[in-house]
């Protein structure tokens, strides 16, 4: 696994978390955090990161999002559509990626093409099927988080330190919590309880059903910005992120009342604000199979052609980097390759190399009969 986190220092860190074999006599396994990567392609402050199984996205207050290709350890490309800072990141699924931004724009990308299907005027509920308005619900104050339970049967809207839990089959609020301090950030451990984060150094569990705060640790030693949530075979993990530098991983008790125990942390000596974890998991087999009607081989000419041009709107290579700053990127890995984003080829260009290919191929033919 790896975990990855922004800063106001413009940089993405990445940070391979390795379980080690357990001790002899002792039932807990020492997790050890390598730094990986360290990557400057912002040229201003993160905000927001998502990750699937293959990639990690960030978004800053450049106006970019950038894409990075966990696989490969490779730079991606960008994408370029939104205009004002990128507030939000979510996958849905590994084949959609949902951004959003103070312009007042929801995009959804193909996260395989990397094409913008979809960009929606805010502020309105969609029913994303058809790209149409769903629901409207009018809660009369600016929230600055909405986060969807797993299961989807409820949401919360935060507010300030007020956090306005909603049902679904109703609509309507049924109940609200009130943390210390303005709440940075939530994120629901299962259907009924929630991790709430704020300007405060502790960590609250809820319980959204009596509104009770089930327990509360001291997480870090300056205010928490971000808290990811996830499960392994073994446990189930919530990942911290504070101003003070620190990225610390901790083991979740099933009695949500007692306090997490800690895994490890590490120390990034930089402002941080936002965090994901990638899970290395194998690729679906779907994925990994080739296409029914693969498209004809790109020549090296065309494939050079292409790769000085971006994809749609959507994919944009680094621009005043040198070449060999596009190949490394500052991700270590198979940095001898050049990033995806600068040889994607539309579906467009694929059928005019087939044509002229064909063309070719029947003056061959002409040419034999005479």
């Amino acid at each position: 696994m790896e975990v990855v986190a922004g800063c106001y220092e413009q940089v993405l860190f990445g940070f391979a978390v390795h379980p080690e074999p357990e001790a002899s006599g002792s039932h807990e396994r020492k997790w050890t955090p390598v730094a990986d990567f360290t990557h400057h392609a912002h040229t201003a402050s993160l905000s927001a990161v998502a990750v699937n199984s293959r990639f990690v996205v960030t978004g800053s207050k450049d106006e970019t999002i950038h894409i990075y290709d966990m696989k490969k350890k490779v730079d991606h490309g960008a994408l370029v559509h939104h205009n004002g800072t990128i507030t939000c990141l979510k996958f849905y699924g590994n084949r959609h990626l949902i951004s959003g931004a103070e312009d007042g724009l929801i995009c959804v990308w193909d996260a395989k093409k990397w094409e913008c299907l979809k960009s929606i005027k805010a502020h309105k509920t969609w029913n994303l099927v058809e790209g149409r308005s769903a629901f409207i619900k009018n809660i009369k104050q600016n929230a600055h988080i909405v986060e969807w339970s797993p299961r989807g049967e409820k949401y919360v809207v935060v507010i300030l330190n007020k956090i306005d839990i909603y049902r679904l089959d109703t609509a309507s609020v049924s109940g609200t919590i009130t943390n210390a301090k303005r709440v940075s950030s939530v994120t629901f451990l299962s259907e009924s309880v929630l991790a709430v984060a704020g300007d405060e150094e502790v960590v609250r569990f809820f319980d959204c059903d009596s509104l009770t705060c089930l327990s509360e640790f001291k997480a870090h030693e300056n205010r928490v910005k971000d808290v990811f949530s996830f499960e392994t075979p073994e446990h189930h993990v919530i990942v911290t992120a504070s101003s003070d530098g620190f990225i610390k991983m901790w083991k979740l008790e099933e009695d949500k009342k007692v306090s997490p125990s800690l895994l490890c942390e590490v120390n990034t000596n930089a402002r941080l604000t936002c965090l994901g974890v990638w899970l290395d998991t194998v690729t679906d087999t779907k994925e990994s199979l080739p296409p029914a009607a693969a498209p004809p081989p790109v020549s090296k000419e065309e494939r050079s052609k292409s790769s000085n041009k971006e994809s749609g709107d959507a994919v944009q290579e680094e621009e005043g980097q040198p070449k060999a700053d596009r190949k490394k990127c500052g991700v270590s890995g198979d940095s001898s390759k050049t990033a995806q984003g600068s040889s994607l080829v539309s579906a467009k260009k694929r059928k005019t190399v087939e044509m002229l290919e064909k063309k070719k191929k029947k003056k061959k033919k002409i040419g034999t009969v005479s």
